[in-house]
């Protein structure tokens, strides 16, 4: 049964981290400057953020982190963290070069900003609350061997894809001119901004929706 919980909840999380989204934007244009390590790191933060929902589910409190309020507070407060990040990658296009951007790894830095662009995403919360609570509840069954292997599974199979994406992004910047490096990094930018934008639409809806009433 724990080989079970633990290959699909991976699975299941592989596929899902395959998906666009904020969190894998942000690992694409970090992984150029920051190296290999930039998605593991961000899948740590994640990881230590889901780790303290996992808690929090056990506890019984799906119902609150998936009610209309919540969704509704992490929709805006997550599209102004987004949009804000993508103002300042935005504004850092002029000065931007790959001869200068080689940095060392900021390990705070980059640990804060995954659980933050994970936070800060409604639907994280909404799948935790409701296919994850799903899985969750089924290795529950299985005692905490099993709660263990369905979490280790599915932090795995986030990490694997955020790994090959730095790996592949850090050994392909040679292939990069500084002109191809800024038009990635706005690429990176109008994504986060559209991201952000989606969240503060989805956000809105609910409220216009009893405003109107």
């Amino acid at each position: 049964m724990y080989a079970t919980l633990f290959f699909s909840s991976f699975l299941l999380a592989f596929s899902g981290a395959m998906m666009p989204g904020p969190l894998l934007t942000a690992t694409i244009g970090a992984a150029a400057t920051r190296g290999p390590v930039a998605g593991p790191l961000f899948i740590a933060g994640h990881g230590l953020l889901e780790l303290l929902l996992v808690v929090f589910l056990i506890l019984g409190l799906a119902p609150l982190l998936t009610s209309t309020p919540a969704f509704v507070l992490i929709s805006l407060a997550g599209a102004v963290i987004m949009l804000f990040m993508a103002f300042s990658m935005f504004r850092s296009l002029p000065g931007l070069s790959l001869a200068e951007e080689i940095k060392p790894p900021s390990y705070t830095s980059l640990l804060t900003a995954g659980a933050l662009l994970s936070v800060s995403n409604p639907y994280w919360t909404v799948w935790w609350g409701t296919i994850g609570l799903g899985f969750l509840l089924r290795a529950q069954q299985a005692g905490i061997p099993g709660v263990i292997s369905f979490f280790a599974g599915h932090i795995l199979g986030d990490l694997v894809w955020y790994a090959a994406v730095s790996v592949a992004v850090w050994h392909g910047r040679a292939l990069l001119t500084d002109r191809i490096y800024r038009s990635l990094i706005a690429l990176c930018g109008a994504l986060i901004a559209a991201f952000g934008l989606y969240f503060l639409v989805s956000g809105l809806e609910p409220v216009l929706e009893v405003l109107y009433i």
